[in-house]
């Protein structure tokens, strides 16, 4: 399956709005750790990581992950959404401190759209499994490997020992491109599923690319860097988990607890835990269709797995979405 998410159309049904925003590779202050938290490097080491995942392809490294992880901490963006999908994103370099607007839909300034309510949230990617306590960012990382394990397994069902071996898709043939006017795809590109979460369409391509680059042509004209490129192909992983879509919370700020169902969520069972994730990156797919769904029972599988590889438990973690209505 792939985890992937759209802004003007559905991958596996899941709609995306994903939002992320200009930012330059390289460099020692891309590299600088964010101080006041805990690094994910001070509690999974390579070792660990090749243990977790031994069949893995060289191509998805531990020191391309660590990488990833701390160029993307420089980066914070907030989102004003207006009138439901006229977006206005504005980015944060932490590194230097300034602050560009890099996304301001046609529309933002019309006055149909102004007459609607704005609502805004911040997205900070160096709290990415490195917020909470220890054991909330080592429960979080779990939730985080278990899915991308899921979605790049090439092996034997039930050993868990086979995640992170696709760098793309097996059939490369599909072109994944939707109708979008911010991101239009480039003529001979394709947008298959790539990297740990599998990105597909031009509209998710183009995204990452905001976010990643500062320039949304590079992604759309050279979505190849996705499977050639491993620290930008965790990168696309990283962002993914991290932001919120249309009508969906980020995986991070469920398992952090940070959100929390309203009324009408609760009435869809829809609850916080590891179960929520799936909803989020598949939910169409694997989600209120009883317990017995074999891909959701894969994803639960390898959480339990790495829970345990990571020293922690999560008794209460509502793993399964079997009863929770898709989005």
């Amino acid at each position: 399956m792939r985890a992937t998410f759209v802004i003007t159309k559905l991958t596996l049904t899941i709609l995306s709005v994903l939002l992320l925003t200009s930012f330059k590779c390289g460099g020692a202050n891309n590299e600088a750790p964010i101080s006041n938290k805990i690094q994910i490097s001070s509690f999974l080491t390579e070792k660990q990581f090749n243990d977790f995942f031994p069949l893995h392809d060289k191509f998805y490294s531990y020191s391309a992950f660590i990488k990833a992880i701390r160029q993307m901490n420089m980066v914070k963006i907030k989102v004003v959404r207006r009138a439901v999908s006229v977006y206005q994103i504005t980015r944060t370099d932490k590194s230097t401190g300034k602050s560009s607007v890099v996304r301001q839909d046609e529309d933002w300034n019309e006055d149909w759209a102004k007459k609607k309510p704005d609502s805004s949230y911040v997205v900070d990617y160096g709290n990415f499994c490195s917020e909470k306590s220890l054991q909330i960012d080592k429960k979080e990382l779990a939730a985080f490997f278990a899915n991308i394990a899921h979605e790049t397994r090439h092996g034997e069902n039930g050993k868990y020992n086979d995640g992170l071996m696709f760098i793309h898709e097996s059939n490369t043939s599909l072109t994944y491109i939707a109708d979008n006017d911010t991101y239009p795809a480039v003529l001979g590109k394709k947008y298959y599923g790539r990297g740990p979460v599998q990105l597909s369409y031009n509209g998710n391509y183009g995204y990452a690319s905001d976010c990643i680059f500062g320039d949304k042509s590079v992604l759309l004209n050279n979505p190849e860097l996705v499977e050639t490129d491993p620290v930008v192909a965790f990168k696309t992983a990283i962002y993914f988990w991290m932001t919120p879509q249309t009508l969906k919370p980020s995986a991070h700020d469920v398992m952090t607890r940070k959100w929390q169902p309203n009324a009408s969520d609760t009435a869809k069972g829809r609850m916080p835990g590891f179960g929520m994730t799936i909803n989020i990156i598949n939910g169409a797919v694997e989600c209120n269709k009883g317990d017995n769904m074999f891909s959701m029972n894969d994803r639960i599988g390898f959480y339990q797995h790495f829970l345990q590889k990571l020293g922690v438990s999560d008794a209460n973690c509502a793993c399964s979405c079997g009863k929770m209505q898709a989005y």
